[in-house]
Parts: structure tokens; sequence; C-alpha cells
């Protein structure tokens, strides 16, 4: 199975997604920009998707965002 990758662009609405998710979860600005990019990239419904990372608090906050 061959591995997709996404660009995802700074935009406006991927922005203030972040900033939201850094007031409800103990992210770094970067894990919140990341996990945001995601979130707008499937729009708002991470249900089917797996989100992956070694950073515990960030699998911790994508999980509580709906992502597997």
């Amino acid at each position: 199975m061959p591995l997709e990758c996404f660009v995802v662009e700074p935009t406006t609405v991927v922005l203030e997604r972040a900033e939201r998710l850094l007031m409800i979860h103990d992210l770094r600005a970067a894990d919140a920009f990341q996990l945001s990019a995601a979130l707008v990239l499937f729009q708002e419904k991470p249900a089917s998707y797996y989100f992956v990372s070694t950073d515990l608090r960030l699998i911790g906050a994508a999980t509580r965002e709906g992502f597997f």
C-alpha cells in the first residue's frame, strides 16, 4: 500500500484552529499547528483516520479531537 503525503497551507482557518487547540490542550505551538492542519485536511471529521506521532501529549490531544 503506497504512503500518501499531504501539504496543508497555513491558512487563516488552520491558524485559528491551532489557537483554539492551544487553549484547550496541553500542546506546544508547532504541535497545535500540526494537529490543526490534520483536522482541516480531513474537514473536521477525523474518526476514520489514524494520527501518528511519538509525542504522547499530541496523541492525547488528537484522540480527544476524534482521531484513532
